[in-house]
């Protein structure tokens, strides 16, 4: 069957934190002024990870060119979850789908793409279980930047901070940074739709 598959989230009552990675003018501007504004794009997709050792490992600790900056987004949870509620898989799972032609025809319609890749640990490491991560497509990422978002923060000095300890050897003492994540409530049709598994 593979890996498990569970969505893992610093969450609230109102809001779930996502995190994103950018340069530092997109990120600056989005910062000054609270929401998503020019230079970032509103005619292409934007993934939306809410497992932050996800995102170090794809940015590499913000080392990467383009993605120096780490925002932590939060996100409404009545928008993440219309988000999943329009999700469709980026590839064909016989569990979801009747068929792969069926399949086919929602990805190419879909306004909102969903994929599972392996978790990450402190050190990059592929977990058992997988971690989801959200594409919005430009149908949906204005909603997404004027309705969704509640607020954003700077994470880029705790991500500075925690890869300072990793590479001094102190990892038990980094771990104390990470943002607490834990299972993400999602049940019945909508679940068997995202694939989730245990």
């Amino acid at each position: 069957m593979g890996a498990a598959r569970e969505i893992r989230a610093d969450y609230d009552r109102d809001t779930i934190a996502i995190y994103q990675a950018y340069p530092p003018a997109i990120a600056d501007a989005a910062l000054a002024a609270g929401r998503f504004v020019p230079p970032f794009s509103f005619h292409r997709m934007t993934w939306i990870k809410p497992s932050f050792l996800w995102l170090m490992h794809r940015s590499n600790w913000a080392q990467k060119r383009g993605q120096e900056r780490v925002l932590c987004v939060r996100v409404r949870r009545s928008g993440w979850e219309a988000a999943l509620a329009q999700a469709v898989l980026t590839s064909f799972e016989p569990t979801v789908f009747t068929d792969p032609d069926t399949w086919a025809e929602q990805f190419a319609t879909a306004r909102v793409h969903l994929q599972w890749d392996p978790e990450r640990s402190l050190r990059g490491a592929g977990l058992p279980y997988d971690s989801i991560q959200v594409g919005l497509s430009r149908h949906v990422i204005r909603e997404y930047a004027d309705d969704w978002v509640a607020r954003i923060e700077d994470y880029t000095p705790v991500v500075r901070k925690v890869y300072t300890l990793l590479q001094s050897g102190r990892a038990d003492k980094a771990r104390r940074f990470l943002p607490p994540e834990r299972v993400y409530p999602v049940g019945g049709e909508l679940g068997r739709r995202l694939s989730l598994r245990a």
